[in-house]
């Protein structure tokens, strides 16, 4: 099992910035495949957001590319979603996301709230 734990959600006005963390523990052995971010918007079904693979390939949803940045240690099991130049349409649900041995895991989400 593995467990997922995402923090540094909040409240941030436009043009603003803030940075998610997720830390993943639990019984893991081997290395996981891929950490990412995911978001949902009321009423929209969930989206890819950014992923990263344990040899630093990134992967960005059109919508965050340049103002986005996913970084990760693996040593630390820790993935981290740097969002700058905030608008009101990235206010969503984030969600942690790792794959390890075939399943994927979920963290909790954190809310990202972004004012006019």
């Amino acid at each position: 099992q593995v467990q997922l734990v995402e923090s540094g959600g909040g409240l941030v006005q436009a043009g603003g910035s803030l940075r998610l963390s997720c830390t993943a523990s639990g019984s893991i052995f081997r290395p996981i495949v891929i950490m990412g971010w995911y978001r949902q918007a009321p009423g929209k079904q969930r989206e890819l957001v950014a992923t990263i693979t344990p040899g630093g390939i990134r992967n960005y949803a059109d919508s965050v590319k340049g103002r986005f940045t996913i970084s990760g240690d693996n040593a630390k099991k820790t993935v981290n979603l740097q969002i700058d130049n905030v608008n009101p349409e990235d206010t969503a649900v984030y969600f942690c996301n790792a794959v390890y041995i075939g399943r994927a895991y979920w963290g909790q989400g954190t809310q990202v709230t972004v004012s006019s």
